[in-house]
């Protein structure tokens, strides 16, 4: 078991969009079984590899008694919407009902580079729209109305946690394309 350290909202890897996964190798196992042991021990319904320092482009999720993760999602949405509470391990203490697309059909791959498909409504659905947020930098407190958003960065900023320094950025194995790592 590998838990990780969560990163907290302001740390500039939860802003930055992470880069897609090209190699699927033991590195990438090793990434997911963290993931899931940290989401896990947390206890979360999803964890993105941002939240851990690593950005790249997975995820995992535990709704309703099902593990799964997803590498390099795309993401199709129902117009049929939901409304529903939400929160995140990168903002702890924080709920707001947060609006979201009802179903998702979510393409992508899995540890071993293999294509999966990925159907789910309610709450799966909510969880693969938060985590592909966190994929390309996005909160789910951006996806507020502006008073609800505004309530919610006043509760961030009297939070206990709020302004702790967080652990040093780790640096993924695993190269992307452009970058030169």
């Amino acid at each position: 078991m590998a838990i990780q350290d969560i990163r907290l909202f302001g740390d500039p890897v939860l802003r930055t969009p992470a880069a897609p996964v090209v190699d699927f190798d033991k590195e990438l196992r090793t990434l997911v079984r963290d993931l899931t042991d940290t989401m896990r021990d947390a206890p979360g319904a999803g964890l993105a590899a941002p939240q851990i320092g690593v950005s790249l482009r997975v995820f995992t999720w535990w709704v309703d008694g099902e593990l799964g993760h997803l590498i390099n999602p795309d993401l199709r949405l129902s117009d049929e919407q939901q409304d529903g509470d939400e929160g995140c391990l990168s903002i702890p203490g924080l709920v707001a009902d947060t609006p979201r697309a009802l179903r998702v059909v979510a393409r992508g791959f899995d540890q071993h580079g293999e294509p999966v498909t990925i159907e789910g409504s309610q709450l799966l659905a909510r969880c693969i729209q938060h985590e592909t947020d966190h994929l390309d930098g996005i909160l789910f407190i951006d996806r507020l109305d502006r008073a609800a958003r505004k309530e919610a960065l006043k509760a961030i900023r009297s939070a206990e946690w709020a302004g702790l320094p967080g652990p040093i950025v780790k640096v993924s194995p695993h190269p992307t394309r452009g970058t030169g790592q």
